[in-house]
């Protein structure tokens, strides 16, 4: 019975950590660029977009398609950090964590 009540013990404090650690996560935030940084984007740890920037370099009416394409390649850089740092961040966490094979946080 005493394991129990330990593992309780942990599964609350793990719950209070991994609250934590996505309220941090919600307001974190990355930039992503594209073309040599003429295009970048930043992100909210919730995926929304909060800024974008573009150089008046690649306005230009006949480019439209290209600079289209840099947006959404300067979107997927700022998503992939965003994932990275959440990845990092979890695995910072459960470091430690005896988790069953398979079980993965956050649930």
């Amino acid at each position: 019975m005493k394991d129990i009540m330990g593992m309780m013990k942990q599964a609350k404090a793990m719950q209070e950590k991994m609250q934590s650690l996505q309220a941090e996560i919600a307001e974190a935030t990355a930039t992503g660029q594209a073309g040599g940084g003429v295009v970048s984007v930043t992100l909210k740890g919730t995926g929304e977009l909060v800024s974008l920037a573009i150089d008046d370099s690649l306005i230009k009416p006949d480019e439209k398609d290209i600079l289209e394409d840099l947006v959404v390649a300067a979107h997927a850089d700022a998503k992939r950090k965003l994932d990275d740092e959440v990845q990092q961040k979890t695995q910072a966490l459960t470091a430690g964590l005896q988790l069953p094979p398979g079980m993965k946080l956050p649930f």
